[in-house]
């Protein structure tokens, strides 16, 4: 802790004296024992040890891990080391996943302790924020983050940016006491306290803290953070219950074809490796494995359009996304104010997209309204007055003009008045202010403020912030002790705006077309919020506020949601409600935000899409993804890209049951007829080494449907594995069972050896899988797509395969591992001309399979 002695402190210097002396060390101390730290409780931390034991008790890796250690035991080396590579690259991405949620609230508790001044023993202490206690009197400045929640004592010009806790993107202007016509006001009941968390923008104040740590509003929201359970991945959960049903019915089989075999040959050892190797081609391994490709590639291809995915499971949400909860403020708009309008005492309207140039009249506003700025901008109005006099143009004074006096705000005048000298005999007097505050400045008659009412009333329909700008001039003498004491003119009212982000406009046009809902939800003004709705293109005839939402029961909000697409004057708590409430209605939500208030509602929605340029800590590490430049039409793009990610998932799903089929049926046909086995684990090891690279490269490198963004969102229970796609892989593989039979019992029929049998039949087993990766690239029926759709992986495929193959016949070492005979060109044709046929008939019943479905059937179209 630094030294009591610090009253020589720049910023100490600049705060309003008081005759304060705080508490005593003592005093202090026995505070901290009792309230404990200034900061979140902590819960107990998970250990990466811990997280590693309970990722390994998942069923589905748990069976991963269990095939890959039979393949070890039977010496199969190689596919072992696939197999737990993949498990151990599961665990690895589970564990930094999950140890990354454990910073939620360690983000949240940096930013609530910063480091504090206060009055300690009559001196001022710096301290640590965690230090700080209730009773503690703190000392604040312009650029300060506030400490705790505390209730004001002295304030001047204090003005607070609360954006974090509420969503308002205007800082909020504070005062140590407010009038019971204030009071009654929802919008003003927080004029008296400054909150933890919130940044000090302009002005000083002495503040006596009232609730530190969980206790404060910050700390609320991190206890409703800490309390929300994330929900368990619905594919995760459909895989593991398909593993599970598929490692039972194969185990079942498996001892069948034992008994089954010795019951014929007598032989309990060959009987047993049958088994095993029926039961390695019913092994749904491929499925954990490609399902953990998809999403680690996924979340690649996403970081490619500028959007960071922080849980793998918010891929497979993205294309069943229904509604879209956006807040405003840095979201839709661009989080900084701008000169957006100018009204003229006598008539006339100036926008700055006007293709008019700015009139003398317009120039001299803008100077003036800089004039009236603090020099060193950091309020984000005097930014806007300086900028808009930037892009202007306005006149250079030949010399620069000095300072001479500054009038701050009071409580019962909200203007702001500089008076400048330039070396001329008068001195220029500048005043920007609340439109009422100018008016008495400019002792305007009743009919003057009436039609300045009228104006203001149609700027603020627009969504502006109004403020009046007005001049004098001081000849010489001693300046007046108050900013009434200038004959003032009033030169016109500045209306500034939160833009529009460019982007906006079309992206909510594309999650229409999507199905998708927007829904606006805000801590802004109705106004200004049916405004910015408007101009993005979301439905707003009807505005809920927070206080009309805190008066309905969840029926009535329930139905009231059904219609109403903004919120306004909305607190905290009120949009977790809102997502909860949509989320009781079925709807599968996603949830932007920026701010440390978003944090619990972007963790309760199914997506939670946290900006990542502005946005805080807080909100970014309780997301699903994250838009790294703060571009609301991002969400487009990883809504797009997370359908064509469940679209190539399915495809490479349906060809995972497709090829099982045709080799469970060739490992279990020769023992329904009494012939040796035809395949042994060597053969079905090899086959699922390339059934898993052929899913990772060519499925997921498969561009999107032509319908991606112009259907639907999927139904959110919609199951992975559909009758639809299980019945198609079905008729799929037991077509190529078929023709592959037929091959061999055909070739048993012309007394072909045994090894020439079993190559010749293998050869067709793999150019048939082959001819099934062409008939799942799409779900349309056509042939010029399956061959010339792009896919930068089906080279490579095409190269590689059959060079393994060949590896398989030309190598003698290879060759008599698997047990193969000689091939001759007929055989490979015959091979060949399998696959090819499968892809011919199969596309063609494609067209009817499908036909009840949204699909597109062309059959020879692209």
């Amino acid at each position: 802790m630094p030294s009591p002695k610090s009253t020589t402190d720049e910023k100490a210097k600049a705060l309003p004296l008081a005759s304060f002396t705080g508490l005593t060390a003592s005093e202090a101390a026995i505070r901290l024992e009792k309230h404990g730290p200034n900061e979140l409780p902590r819960n107990e931390l998970r250990s990466p040890f811990r997280i590693v034991f309970e990722v390994l008790k998942e069923p589905m890796l748990a069976l991963l891990l269990g095939g890959g250690l039979i393949y070890l035991a039977l010496g199969d080396r190689a596919e072992a080391m696939i197999l737990l590579a993949f498990a151990l690259l599961s665990v690895l991405i589970t564990v930094v996943q999950e140890v990354r949620t454990e910073r939620v609230l360690e983000a949240l508790r940096d930013l609530t302790s910063p480091r504090a001044l206060v009055i300690r023993g009559g001196e001022h202490v710096r301290i640590a924020g965690r230090d700080v206690v209730p009773g503690d009197i703190v000392l604040l400045a312009e650029g300060d983050r506030v400490p705790a929640d505390a209730k004001l004592i002295q304030a001047h010009d204090l003005m607070s940016d609360e954006s974090l806790l509420t969503g308002e993107s205007v800082p909020v202007r504070k005062s140590a006491s407010a009038s019971q016509k204030d009071a009654a006001a929802v919008e003003n009941e927080r004029r008296p306290f400054v909150f933890a968390g919130s940044l000090v923008v302009r002005g000083t104040a002495t503040a006596e803290v009232t609730e530190t740590g969980a206790n404060s509003e910050i700390g609320k929201i991190g206890q409703s953070l800490a309390s929300l359970e994330t929900q368990v991945p619905r594919l995760a959960a459909a895989t593991r219950k398909t593993v599970l049903f598929f490692a039972f019915f194969g185990a079942l089989i498996s001892l069948a074809a034992v008994l089954l075999n010795v019951a014929i040959f007598g032989d309990w050892l060959n009987a047993s490796l049958a088994g095993i190797a029926l039961g390695m081609s019913m092994m749904p391994e491929e499925f954990p494995v490609v399902l953990t490709v998809f999403m680690a590639m996924g979340a690649w291809r996403i970081s490619q359009a500028r959007v960071l995915t922080r849980k793998a499971s918010s891929i497979e949400t993205l294309g069943s996304a229904t509604v879209l909860c956006t807040d405003k403020t840095g979201t839709l708009t661009e989080n900084r104010m701008m000169v957006a309008e100018v009204r003229l005492p006598k008539g006339g309207v100036w926008r700055p997209d006007n293709s008019k140039p700015a009139t003398k009249q317009v120039q001299d506003i803008a100077l003036l309204g800089k004039l009236a700025s603090a020099r060193d901008a950091f309020d984000p109005m005097d930014t806007a007055f300086h900028l808009f006099a930037e892009h202007i143009g306005n006149r250079v004074e030949a010399n620069e003009p000095e300072l001479k006096k500054t009038y701050g705000l009071r409580p019962d005048l909200l203007a702001f008045v500089q008076v400048w000298h330039s070396g001329k005999k008068a001195a220029t007097v500048a005043a920007k202010g609340a439109p009422e505050a100018i008016a008495k400045l400019c002792k305007m008659s009743k009919a003057e403020q009436k039609a300045m009412a009228a104006e203001i009333d149609i700027m603020a329909k627009e969504g502006l912030r109004v403020l009046g700008v007005a001049k004098a001039a001081h000849a010489s003498g001693d300046l007046p002790h108050a900013s009434t004491g200038f004959d003032f003119e009033f030169m016109g009212l500045i209306g500034l705006a939160d833009p529009l982000r460019k982007s906006a406009p079309k992206a909510v046009r594309e999650c229409r077309s999507a199905g998708i809902r927007v829904i606006m939800i805000t801590g802004d003004y109705p106004e200004t919020a049916r405004t910015i709705a408007r101009q993005a293109g979301i439905e707003a005839d009807t505005v809920l506020t927070g206080p009309q939402m805190a008066e309905l029961d969840d029926a009535a909000l329930s139905d009231a949601l059904k219609t109403c697409n903004v919120f306004a004057r909305i607190m905290p708590a009120q949009k977790l409600k809102l997502v909860e409430v949509l989320k009781a209605q079925g709807e599968v939500v996603a949830m932007t935000g920026d701010g440390v208030n978003d944090a619990p509602s972007l963790k309760a929605a199914h997506i939670g899409v946290a900006m990542g340029g502005r946005g805080t800590d807080v909100a970014r590490e309780a997301s699903s993804i994250v838009l790294l430049d703060d571009d609301f039409g991002s969400i487009v793009k990883a809504v797009r890209l997370g359908r064509r990610i469940y679209d190539n998932l399915q495809k490479a799903i349906g060809f995972i049951f497709a090829v099982h089929v045709p080799i469970a049926g060739l490992a279990l046909l020769p023992l329904l007829f009494g012939f040796p086995p035809l395949f042994g684990p060597v053969h079905i090891a090899f086959l699922e080494m390339v059934i898993d690279p052929v899913c990772s490269l060519v499925f997921e490198s498969e561009g999107e449907e032509k319908n991606v963004m112009s259907r639907p969102p999927r139904k959110p229970d919609a199951p992975l594995f559909s009758l639809q796609l299980v019945s198609w892989s079905i008729a799929q593989g037991a077509l190529g069972f078929a023709f592959v039979a037929a091959i061999y019992l055909y070739s048993l029929y012309q007394g072909l050896p045994q090894d020439e049998v079993r190559s010749l039949a293998f050869f067709s087993l793999v150019f048939t899988i082959m001819g099934l990766i062409f008939v799942n690239r799409s779900f349309s029926a056509s042939l010029r797509s399956a061959f010339m759709r792009k896919n930068a992986a089906i080279p490579y495929v095409l190269i590689l395969v059959p060079a393994m193959l060949a590896v398989t016949l030309l190598v003698p070492a290879v060759n008599q591992l698997f047990g193969f005979g000689q091939l001759h060109w007929q055989d490979i044709a015959i091979s060949v001309g399998a696959g090819f046929l499968t892809l011919l008939v199969l596309e063609a019943l494609k067209a009817f399979f499908f036909k009840s479905s949204r699909r597109p059937i062309h059959l020879f179209s692209k």
